[in-house]
């Protein structure tokens, strides 16, 4: 039979086997207190066991392997956090194992002892060539075991989004308005573009930009020209005013050499996605916020809050332009679409309220994450339609979020028994 260690792993911790008359592999009677709570991280698989060996009770930790010399080729025995493990658990004991002051270590073989059905349904369930490898079993699942385990990814794809937000605050020395505008830039960038946006924001003070809210042509000029994409010179009038600006207020506040036009990309960017235009866009929305944090935290609470902060309309000349001196035949924006907004409220709003509550240790945010997830349409990719093909329907943000989360941090790495979803389609109906 061929098996992954986390197939062990899953029997162990949830004792899918028989034990009734369980001796080590040196005869010593084995009984089972407690299994120990599984560590997902370093260090041996289960944590805080506790085992009874011919009579003697052992608080400890329990390891798990296919063969027992895998505890020497993974060289447990000279690390120091193995020196607490009080049980080995294996398929097969093929070699004697020892601690390090040479006594040998409790060991339990399991093969023989698995229960048939749980091999049964690992066999016939779990397809590892597969991208969705419970795929063919997916549909046999209730809903409120799909919905638990699309909340866990879902909540580990924020924790992860999370930490980045959490990071700026850090180099910001604390300073949520900074690290609300920075990350509002990081998220404008659209994966094509996002850490050259970093950057920019990095370079251009939030302070700086509320001085001359009321004026947008300057809010342009700062952030275009900093960023590298102004012309020398140009025969358009609008533009002409945009490079005097920059040149007058680099003076003034000694902003930092402007960046590199190479380090932008427009080769392969839909026009709608250029940089130019996304800064125009991005300079729209902060010339209508008198307070970005307070805009995104406070006065907008529901989705279409949202859509008014973020369905801005870019200057005239962005309007038929998506670059420097080259009108479009037609008009090139009208303003950011509606799923542009919907994308930023996922990537933007709703990791800034995650990162917020874990911050300040309010767990409230997280709630409102969620219902807000659910206000925003579903999405639709790859990915999303990867798991519609297999009769999962989704009805909003928070199906689609928690499908992305399952796709890549469950079914790419193929740690199918971590989640909810395959421990159910291999649940053993023996007692």
């Amino acid at each position: 039979m061929t098996f992954r260690e986390d197939f062990l792993q899953l029997v162990w911790k949830f004792q899918y086997f028989t034990k009734s008359n369980l001796l080590t592999s040196s005869g010593d009677e084995l009984k089972i207190i407690q299994v120990g709570f599984h560590n997902l991280g370093e260090g041996p698989d289960f944590r805080d066991a506790v085992i009874e060996v011919g009579g003697v009770i052992f608080h400890g930790h329990v390891e798990v392997h296919r063969l027992a010399s895998e505890w020497k080729q993974h060289a447990h025995g000279e690390n120091p956090a193995y020196n607490s493990v009080v049980l080995h658990v294996v398929w097969e004991n093929d070699r004697e194992v020892f601690r390090n002051d040479g006594t040998p270590m409790p060991t339990l073989e399991l093969k023989g002892l698995i229960f048939l059905d749980v091999w049964r349904n690992y066999e016939q369930l779990l397809d590892y060539k597969a991208d969705l490898p419970c795929a063919h079993g997916l549909n046999t699942v209730a809903e409120i075991v799909r919905f638990s385990a699309l909340e866990k990814a879902l909540v580990e794809r924020l924790q992860q989004k999370s930490s980045g937000i959490l990071k700026i605050v850090r180099a910001t020395t604390d300073d949520w308005e900074e690290t609300a505008y920075r990350w509002l830039f990081t998220c404008f960038g659209f994966k094509v573009n996002s850490q050259a946006m970093s950057e920019l924001s990095a370079k251009v003070p939030y302070k700086l930009l509320l001085k001359h809210r009321d004026n947008l042509s300057t809010l342009e000029a700062i952030l275009i020209g900093t960023a590298g994409l102004l012309p020398a010179e140009s025969e358009e009038p609008y533009v002409q005013h945009l490079i005097r600006e920059y040149v007058f207020l680099k003076k003034k506040y000694q902003l930092e050499s402007s960046m590199n036009r190479q380090y932008w990309k427009f080769m392969g960017v839909r026009p709608s996605n250029f940089p130019t235009v996304r800064i125009a866009q991005l300079a729209a929305i902060l010339s209508q916020a008198p307070s970005l944090l307070r805009s995104v935290m406070q006065d907008s609470k529901d989705f279409s809050g949202f859509k008014k902060l973020l369905k801005v309309k870019p200057s005239d000349y962005w309007q038929f332009h998506y670059n420097f001196g080259k009108p479009s035949p037609r008009q090139a924006t009208s303003g950011i679409s509606t799923t542009v907004v919907e994308l930023l409220v996922i990537n933007y709003v709703i990791p800034l309220w995650f990162a917020y509550g874990r911050y300040f240790e309010e767990p409230d945010w997280q709630e409102r994450c969620f219902d807000l997830l659910q206000e925003v349409p579903a999405e639709n990719n790859h990915i999303i339609r990867r798991f519609q093909s297999y009769g999962w329907s989704t009805a909003n943000a928070f199906d689609t979020q928690g499908m992305i989360g399952l796709y890549n941090y469950y079914c790419l790495p193929k740690k199918c028994l971590q989640c909810k979803i395959a421990q159910t389609l291999i649940k053993s109906g023996s007692k």
